[in-house]
C-alpha cells in the first residue's frame, strides 16, 4: 500500500491541525494516523490512493486556518499495515 509520511513543523499544535488533519484525510479516502511530536511538530502516516494522497500532502502546506506551517518533510512509504480509519494517537 502507497503511504505519506510527513512531519508539519511552524504552528500545529494548538489550532486545530491534528484534527483537520483526519478531516481531509478521510475526505480524500485515506486511512492513517496523526499525532503531535514532542519538538513541536505535527507527524502524519496516511495510505491510500494517490490522488488522495497528494491532495492531503497539498492541504499540509496550508493547515487549518489558525496553522502557520513552516515545513512540511514526507516521503512516501510502503506499508503492509492496514488502518481501519484516520485517527489522532
Amino acid at each position: 500500500m502507497q503511504c505519506l509520511h510527513a512531519f508539519v513543523s511552524g504552528r500545529v499544535q494548538g489550532v486545530w491541525f491534528r484534527q483537520s488533519t483526519v478531516d481531509q484525510a478521510i475526505a480524500n479516502g485515506l486511512t492513517g494516523w496523526t499525532r503531535n511530536l514532542p519538538d513541536g511538530r505535527v507527524e502524519v502516516m496516511a495510505c491510500g490512493d494517490e490522488a488522495g494522497l497528494l491532495l492531503l500532502e497539498a492541504w499540509l502546506s496550508l493547515g487549518p486556518e489558525l496553522a502557520t506551517v513552516a515545513e512540511v518533510e514526507s516521503t512516501r512509504v510502503e506499508s503492509d499495515e492496514c488502518y481501519s480509519g484516520f485517527d489522532i494517537i
